[in-house]
């Protein structure tokens, strides 16, 4: 018996398909359900990115302005800036000569006045007021207070002694007091952070 080959071709139904706007059906459906789907991962995700970001009430304790105007020479005031107390020394010409006079081999953590300050504000000098060792907070910011050996700071918890450059001199403080990034907005304002 002969066998009759019965095989239909296949035959282009979306040929017949009614278009919408110049695109297949299918097409549109395709494009739409994927547009969809991407606006949907886009509302997703931005929330989520988003509050990473810190919160207003963060960025706006993220840098403080001090007036500087009355700080005399010699003198050396706390403020606060993120939770952390500040040291703003206005030194005077022989503490900036005595600073420049050290011996950079002689310090456990080598750095100069002029770096540890900005051009032609030699005489400001600002640092963190914690203790390289073990976070406490240094004497020598206020009047009265003790100064330590170096007529810098002093912190009396475990002997640490800077000198008036904030450098650590004597006792167990691994590096000097840090130095917070600073600009000078005017003569007599600084903004910290």
């Amino acid at each position: 018996m002969a066998s009759v080959d019965t095989a239909v071709e296949p035959s282009d139904s979306s040929a017949s398909e009614p278009e919408i706007g110049g695109v297949r059906r299918r097409d549109f459906i395709n494009i739409a359900a994927v547009s969809f789907a991407g606006v949907g991962v886009v509302a997703t995700v931005f929330p989520l990115v988003n509050q990473m970001n810190p919160s207003a009430d963060v960025l706006a304790l993220s840098s403080i302005e001090v007036d500087i105007s009355a700080i005399e020479p010699g003198q050396a005031i706390k403020s606060s800036w993120r939770k952390q107390p500040i040291f703003i020394r206005n030194l005077t010409a022989p503490e900036i000569e005595a600073a420049n006079k050290v011996d950079l081999s002689a310090l456990r953590d080598p750095e100069t006045l002029a770096d540890r300050t900005q051009p032609g504000k030699e005489n400001w000098l600002i640092t963190l007021g914690v203790c390289t060792h073990l976070g406490c907070v240094p004497l020598g910011a206020a009047q009265g207070e003790i100064k330590g050996e170096y007529e810098g700071y002093f912190c009396p918890c475990h002997g640490s002694h800077y000198d008036t450059a904030g450098r650590t001199r004597k006792g167990p403080a691994p590096t000097n007091l840090e130095v917070p990034e600073y600009s000078f907005l005017t003569d007599t304002v600084v903004k910290i952070g």
